[in-house]
């Protein structure tokens, strides 16, 4: 199936928010992920945030809020949730919304992006195992856990275990 038609922008107003529970409702089955997306944005802590549409429809979702390494001042983002309505996923979407994420890290200044999900997808945009290069996480994760550098050596000599936002208290 080819890729959607799908133009990803900053989530903008309320009304945003609102399509963008939608979505992750929608995507996950389930609401944690997206009262987690509108506690960050409440927080302040939600430096990319970004909305997928085709057409006038909210189809996508994908935020980045700043982590922690322990020990460590690198500028890090973990990227979570990223959602797409059931309807769209499989054609693209996801993928757009990564990669214009990443751009968009690289942009605000921050060195790295980590992010625990599915190795096959994420790989795809050069993310690696975390555990290879000294970082664990607090969710216990190994093959799932992956990290890729925005900025060339930018995890270079960083070991530790990375922390996300206490609005993941949830997980």
């Amino acid at each position: 199936m080819p890729e959607a038609e799908v133009r990803v922008r900053p989530v903008r107003d309320e009304r945003d928010l609102l399509a963008v529970r939608e979505v992750h409702t929608l995507a996950f089955g389930r609401v944690e992920e997206a009262r987690l997306v509108l506690r960050l944005h409440a927080a302040e802590a939600a430096p990319v945030s970004l909305l997928a549409a085709c057409g006038d429809r909210a189809v996508g979702h994908g935020l980045f809020s700043p982590a922690s390494v322990e020990g460590s001042g690198t500028r890090v983002v973990g990227l979570a949730p990223l959602g797409v309505l059931p309807a769209f996923q499989g054609r693209g979407v996801g993928s757009a919304i990564v990669r214009a994420g990443l751009g968009a890290c690289r942009e605000a200044g921050f060195v790295a992006v980590v992010v625990l999900g599915e190795p096959v997808f994420y790989a795809r945009f050069g993310f690696e195992r975390a555990s290879e290069r000294g970082l664990g996480n607090e969710y216990g994760a190994d093959r799932e856990f992956m990290a890729l550098e925005l900025v060339p050596g930018g995890l270079d000599g960083v070991r530790g275990t990375v922390r996300y936002r206490p609005e993941f208290g949830w997980m």
